[in-house]
């Protein structure tokens, strides 16, 4: 299958879908279009909750493009890059619609970020995650401060520092990434059909209201993370990142 990213309405539930074929890892185009289709769905009228979730049955997001990480050859291309997760996360984060995430399988550095992003989290148990950063030569410096919010600062910091281990689906419950867990897809699939039916039925401007305390003083960051991304951008010219990038990609 090609990589694609979709926005499907139904009952006034908005489901964006992305998908690509190296474990829903994220090349810029993709960013963009997840970028675009929040920003389409928290304009439209007919949408009242939002679902972002990813195509197939296993992992949710492997993070970075490795082959986009290594055609980075500037630090301006590699600002532009990071940027892509940033603009996402502010995307979500000022979208004036809840947006319930739906994560079936690992998530990894970017994938992490992209939950975070997410107002209400559903995951599955095999939901392991880890940030995987660190281990590149970079850092989770653009997604950090949505991980951070959500799980808080000394959870975030046991992610950074061991970026080769994998968190499991109840440790990340119990420090708020995700809401809920379930044994498997079909059981979290159905609780998301109720659970999203019912949002529909709430006032709208008290779910806008409400989102704005979710994520009240974060209005800087729209710069911080455009900050956060040039840091990225030039770590990852480093002939440390480039060579591991290369060494787990031939894996």
């Amino acid at each position: 299958m090609k990589e694609y990213v979709s926005l499907k309405i139904k009952e006034k539930i908005g489901i964006i879908e992305f998908f690509h074929p190296h474990s829903n890892s994220l090349p810029g185009k993709i960013l963009s279009k997840i970028t675009e289709k929040i920003i389409e769905a928290g304009r439209n009228d007919t949408i009242s909750v939002i679902i972002l979730q990813s195509g197939g049955d296993r992992t949710f997001c492997a993070g970075a493009s490795f082959d986009e990480l290594l055609n980075i050859d500037n630090e301006k291309k590699g600002e532009r890059f990071f940027s892509g997760f940033a603009n996402v996360i502010n995307a979500a984060r000022k979208c004036p619609k809840f947006i319930i995430g739906r994560v079936q399988g690992k998530a990894v550095g970017g994938g992490v970020g992209m939950a975070s992003a997410c107002d209400y989290c559903f995951a599955t148990k095999y939901a392991s995650a880890k940030l995987s950063e660190l281990a590149l030569g970079i850092g989770p410096f653009v997604v950090g401060p949505a991980v951070e919010h959500k799980i808080g600062n000394s959870a975030f910091a046991s992610m950074s520092i061991n970026p080769k281990k994998w968190f499991n689906a109840n440790w990340l419950r119990e420090k708020g990434l995700y809401s809920e867990i379930f044994e498997s897809s079909e059981l979290m699939d159905k609780e998301i059909t109720r659970f999203t039916k019912e949002l529909t039925y709430y006032n709208p401007d008290a779910m806008l209201n409400l989102k704005s305390i979710i994520w009240e003083n974060t209005n800087h960051w729209d710069k911080l993370l455009k900050d956060r991304a040039l840091i990225s951008g030039r770590l990852i010219l480093s002939e440390f990142s480039q060579k591991t990038i290369k060494k787990f990609r031939e894996q």
